[in-house]
């Protein structure tokens, strides 16, 4: 087993991957400053908490411990907030990413996890996305992760870091076994947002309903959060036998629109959803799906979560016990 540095582990997916690591005998270390995450995701006596621009912090954290690979997730994710405060997205995001690659090189740990997202296509040419599409992010989010990917090949081709990023869709769901779920705040994802407007009454809003689909609503890849954390298991497993790395989808394969993921919702909590039509947001492409064969066989992943029902009862179970739904 190994002992690996989560950065960002206090979030919704790195404390899922945290958890996951340490049910299959990982040692496991979290850096995250509790800007976005929180303590009680974190397992008791885990969490050191500060800033990856905090160098001297995080080069005594190295000196401390002989990490074998680092899981980089802390990151800020919020689209609409990267458009209106993109300076502060550049220095987190890419600033803090730089910040972390060097104290690794200086203590010597060359293997490296890295959660990037699909936003670096931008709006694509077609679906499903594969990896070989051009790079045009729409954001600064998705241009602060697309900066880190293409440090990360520059480190790669001169130094012997080794790295695996993986290009993430909609994250979903929650484990039970583990207590989490997802609490972002503002929240802008899709599913708490419908079980929010279950709880309160308030209509959610659906952007757009002339889209080129089925029932004009937005199709996107929805991927359980477990299947993710595998991914980054499996790409830890990879890296640690001296596999090579590089650039991989993270998603299922299978789309759903807006009006389905509503549907299904109605369908586990047995409660309409109250809804109204927006006007389309800006930048939303019509569908966005994965084509994530190249994790699959290169890295042997597999998803476990493929029913849609499943993945929303597992998140509508999280929501319940938070709110006493």
């Amino acid at each position: 087993m190994a002992r690996i540095l989560v950065t960002g582990g206090a979030g919704y997916i790195g404390a899922h991957t945290t958890h996951e690591l340490l049910r299959l005998g990982h040692e496991v270390e979290v850096v995250d400053d509790l800007s976005k995450g929180y303590a009680h995701n974190v397992p008791e006596g885990r969490l050191h908490r500060f800033r990856l621009q905090e160098q001297a912090k995080l080069d005594e954290l190295f000196a401390s411990r002989p990490f074998d690979a680092v899981i980089h997730f802390a990151a800020f994710i919020a689209v609409g907030e990267s458009v209106r405060e993109p300076a502060r997205y550049f220095a987190n995001n890419t600033g803090g990413s730089l910040a972390l690659f060097e104290s690794m090189q200086r203590a010597g740990v060359n293997r490296v996890v890295f959660s990037s997202t699909a936003a670096v296509y931008g709006d694509p040419p077609g679906t499903p996305i594969h990896e070989e599409m051009p790079l045009a992010p729409v954001n600064p989010y998705g241009e602060s992760k697309l900066m880190v990917e293409k440090a990360l090949n520059w480190l790669a081709r001169t130094t012997e870091l080794r790295y695996v990023a993986l290009r993430y869709f909609n994250a979903c769901g929650a484990v039970a076994e583990f207590g989490i779920g997802e609490e972002h705040d503002p929240e802008t994802h899709l599913i708490p947002l419908i079980f929010r407007a279950i709880r309160t009454g308030e209509p959610l809003t659906v952007f757009g309903d002339d889209y080129a689909t089925p029932d004009g609503s937005c199709i996107r890849d929805y991927i359980h959060v477990a299947d993710l954390a595998s991914a980054h298991s499996c790409a830890l497993d990879h890296l640690l036998a001296g596999g090579g790395g590089g650039c991989f989808n993270a998603g299922t394969g299978r789309g759903f629109s807006v009006l389905e993921v509503i549907q299904a919702a109605e369908r586990v909590t047995g409660r309409k959803v109250p809804y109204k039509t927006g006007p389309r947001r800006e930048g939303d492409p019509p569908a966005l799906v994965a084509e994530a064969s190249r994790l699959r066989a290169q890295l042997g992943w597999q998803p476990r979560f493929t029913s849609l029902d499943e993945i929303v009862a597992s998140a509508w179970s999280f929501d319940a016990r938070r709110f006493g739904s």
